[in-house]
């Protein structure tokens, strides 16, 4: 099944039998690194890629059922503690990695194209590519997802779209409307960001740096948990800023700057197996200690959640430091699996990578209207939340290959 999925890796091996057993600094020294095997796109990334979308996917059907996080419509079905245990800790681990590792995909393959093309054609193909889904989402898609809510309720009247249109536009919703392609917004912030650094360091802008050690990586981990806890004071979990939450960017900002910077360094070659290994298990074991004794001691098996959330609490700054612990080691983990398990696609991996951004464009107004029609379902929520991911998947992908990647004006912007 992997076989047909990703399909024969063709991939270096990273370090040795042997050298498995012993640290990655050593991997280092000795040299044990992956080499370059002249394959100019990096398969391993774009099955990341779209691994992560799909888990994004999965994270909207979770809110749905959870109640835990925003999102445009959820089932009003009471959550057991059972439930909202598992839910919350699915949830907090998938957040603490999933959207800043897409930013340190998006950050890995700027440089090169700012290279390629300068400034101005650098900006004017960024806004091409992340722009124009943007504004087709908070123009087009928006209205729809919110029209959806209304018309799969069961009342006797439903608001005309026009209507509803036109309020969204008078009153100015508009400007908080990006729903998922916040991610896009933010990421046309960053490249506009990197071409004012690169313009005014031009120099500085292609240094090589080395690949990090432990000490290095534990002192990226501190910056971003001290940082996060400092913007979760003013801005806690759960704010947002048209639709931006800034208790996330920290470390949004800091893995696109890492990506920037494994380019230059050519990290992803490099990175020994070991290092995977050991961030692994870092990450496992101690973000698991941080979560289950900051739930346990910090009040939330009473429903006391609010420190949690950000201010000057310490229920914050441990969940603060559980989540980029955790962020920080399965993403090196998961770069290293993939490139040595996963780099090569077959028939299906490259279906789905085709795919992906069409599905993360569009999945919105399929998921809330496949979660409505639903609602008589009467099986675990847990369940739901499986059924209403996989559901979302197909329908999404579908439509994508069959329809949305056909027409002239989308198959130009997915």
């Amino acid at each position: 099944m992997l076989k047909l999925l990703f399909g024969a890796n063709t991939a270096s091996p990273a370090i040795t039998p042997d050298t498995n057993t012993i640290s990655y600094e050593a991997s280092l020294l000795a040299g044990n690194t992956v080499e370059k095997t002249g394959v100019s796109r990096l398969l391993f990334i774009d099955n990341l890629r779209w691994v992560m979308i799909i888990l994004v996917l999965s994270m909207h059907a979770a809110v749905t059922y959870s109640h835990l996080g925003s999102w445009y419509f959820m089932e009003k079905s009471p959550v057991s503690q059972p439930e909202m245990f598992i839910f919350g800790t699915y949830q907090a681990w998938l957040q603490s990695f999933f959207m800043g590792f897409l930013f340190f995909i998006s950050g890995y393959f700027v440089p090169k194209a700012y290279d390629t093309k300068g400034a101005i054609k650098f900006l004017k193909d960024r806004g091409y590519r992340l722009g124009l889904p943007l504004l087709f989402f908070v123009f087009i898609l928006q209205p729809i997802a919110i029209y959806c809510i209304f018309l799969f309720d069961a009342l006797e009247t439903v608001p005309q779209f026009t209507d509803l249109y036109y309020h969204y536009i008078i009153r100015m919703n508009w400007l908080g409307g990006t729903g998922p392609l916040w991610f896009c917004e933010a990421l046309l912030l960053f490249c506009m960001g990197y071409t004012i650094y690169r313009v005014i360091t031009k120099k500085a802008a292609i240094k090589t740096p080395a690949l990090p050690g432990k000490k290095k990586v534990w002192l990226f981990i501190a910056m971003i948990a001290t940082g996060s806890f400092l913007v979760r004071i003013p801005w806690p979990n759960g704010t947002s800023f048209y639709n931006l939450q800034f208790c996330y960017f920290t470390q949004y900002i800091f893995f696109f700057a890492a990506g920037v910077m494994a380019y230059r360094g050519d990290w992803l070659r490099k990175m020994p197996v070991a290092m995977g290994k050991y961030w692994a298990w870092t990450a496992v074991i101690a973000g698991m200690i941080l979560w289950i004794a900051n739930i346990v001691l910090g009040g939330a098996l009473q429903g006391n959640i609010t420190p949690y959330q950000g201010g000057w609490h310490w229920q914050s700054l441990v969940e603060c430091c559980r989540e980029q612990l955790v962020g920080v080691g399965l993403s090196l983990f998961f770069l290293v699996w993939f490139r040595e398990r996963f780099n090569a696609q077959g028939p299906i991996a490259r279906f789905f990578s085709a795919n992906a951004f069409a599905v993360y464009v569009f999945h919105t107004p399929v998921m809330i209207a496949l979660s409505k029609m639903i609602i008589g379902w009467h099986f675990p929520l847990l369940l739901k939340f499986v059924v209403l991911t996989a559901m979302t998947t197909a329908v999404t992908y579908t439509l994508s290959e069959l329809v949305l990647r056909k027409l002239p004006f989308l198959k130009n912007i997915l």
